[in-house]
């Protein structure tokens, strides 16, 4: 796993990546990352179904 930060029209970003040749990385800002933190129970059991 890859960490990267960046920007977009001026926001900061947090740019994920599998590996660095990783060419479709996961990337958002702060809006979405306090969602996701808020919601991270609900994402890690969505992660675990089978």
């Amino acid at each position: 796993m890859v960490v990267e930060y960046g920007e977009f029209k001026g926001n900061k970003m947090i740019i994920l990546k599998r590996s660095d040749d990783d060419n479709y990385p996961f990337q958002f800002g702060k809006a979405k990352a306090k969602l996701i933190v808020e919601n991270f129970e609900a994402i890690k059991k969505f992660a675990e179904e089978d």
